[in-house]
């Protein structure tokens, strides 16, 4: 990790460029806390991917979660064709499921 002040920074901006795009985390530091990191695009790419992923998982955990507590529904794809429908009414499957989940 490479710390810098602005006025450096804006005096050898190719130097911290280089840095950051051979794998190195440039800190630029400012008053009262409020520093900015300068990373390479390609590590920044994946840290949004790694992002992305650990939402996905969270959103994984929370449906296995549902499942285990029997708080999902199963249509077949007859039942999800009538679904598409402007004019489709919620069947009792669905509403005993709302009331269920409501419920609990």
């Amino acid at each position: 990790m490479v710390a810098t002040k602005p006025l450096d920074l804006r005096s050898n901006l190719k130097k911290y460029m280089d840095c950051a795009f051979s794998g190195e985390i440039v800190v630029i530091t400012r008053p009262k806390q409020e520093n900015v990191v300068m990373i390479s695009e390609d590590a920044y790419n994946k840290l949004e991917k790694a992002s992305r992923n650990a939402e996905y998982l969270e959103h994984l955990d929370r449906s296995y979660q549902q499942h285990a507590a029997n708080q999902t529904i199963t249509f077949s794809l007859e039942e999800l064709r009538e679904m598409e429908s402007d004019d489709w009414k919620p069947t009792q499957k669905v509403k005993e499921f709302m009331e269920q989940v409501v419920n609990e």
